[in-house]
């Protein structure tokens, strides 16, 4: 089965500071949350998908990693340790153990299953309960960025219009791009996370068409000249460099450096 884009996490170390910006760039963010690990976020809520803004707060004691256990807290709060920006690309699940089994016949790693619920604040006020379940993978060649496929246990209880509602026009998690020294290192792995079995090469990198958006792999010389943004290489490759978001209203692309939004790059687009 084919996988659609869910969300990507946005790790950063001020998070009011964070959904400030945010919301001064015309998107409409979610209160505050707290996750029963201790990490925080604030949510951006397009069409089906999302980007989380996510803070790891000080003294928050976060679970141990070790040999077949993956910890979200300790993932991001060591990514926070280097910088921040996108540190987590997140695929929609309907079957967690489905996707475990699929991960496994393309023998991808895999972690102890991972599931949580906790109670949200629907726009009213009024207090909800939404849960997901967490399917993590990795790619051993890119050990800088999280992958996992998400559940969403109590959607209706999620996704409300008034969080999808955003003054500047973007309606779709159109596009995530990364960024790496060499795209075509990571073609088996995309394959398999993705479902996807036709992937497009092309001179500038790799596409991949999934369920809902594009994962575009490309390397740093074609990502600046697409987009007049640069990529620190020094250790930091492959990453998430960018997103593009897309809706009808929107009527001349607008590029925002990584520099100027968190650490990632943001791209509003006409559909």
């Amino acid at each position: 089965m084919i996988r659609g884009l869910d969300h990507v996490v946005v790790a950063v170390r001020d998070l009011d500071q964070a959904a400030a910006h945010y919301e001064a760039l015309g998107f409409t963010v979610t209160p505050k949350a707290r996750h029963p690990w201790g990490t925080e976020n604030r949510l951006v809520q397009l069409q089906g998908a999302f980007l989380e803004l996510l803070t790891v707060p000080a003294g928050v004691e976060l679970a141990v990693p070790g040999q077949g256990v993956f910890s979200f807290g300790a993932f991001n709060r060591d990514f926070l340790a280097r910088g921040e920006g996108a540190s987590m690309l997140v695929l929609d699940s309907v079957d967690p153990e489905a996707d475990r089994a699929v991960l496994a016949t393309a023998g991808l790693s895999l972690f102890e299953p991972f599931g949580f619920e906790r109670t949200a604040t629907a726009p009213d006020g009024s207090a909800r309960k939404v849960g997901f379940d967490l399917t993590f993978t990795a790619d051993p060649d890119a050990p800088g960025i999280g992958f996992f496929t998400c559940r969403n246990r109590y959607p209706e209880n999620f996704w409300k219009p008034e969080y999808q509602a955003h003054a500047n026009g973007a309606v779709d998690l159109a596009e995530v791009i990364l960024v790496a020294r060499d795209p075509a290192d990571h073609h088996v792995f995309l394959e398999a996370f993705t479902g996807v079995r036709e992937l497009r090469s092309t001179s500038l990198g790799i596409e991949c068409r999934t369920a809902r958006g594009l994962i575009t792999i490309l390397s740093p010389v074609a990502f600046e000249g697409l987009y007049g943004m640069k990529v620190d290489g020094a250790g930091t490759l492959p990453c998430i460099a960018a997103v593009r978001l897309a809706g009808p209203s929107i009527r001349t692309r607008k590029v925002i450096s990584a520099t100027d939004n968190f650490g990632l790059g943001l791209i509003l687009d006409p559909t």
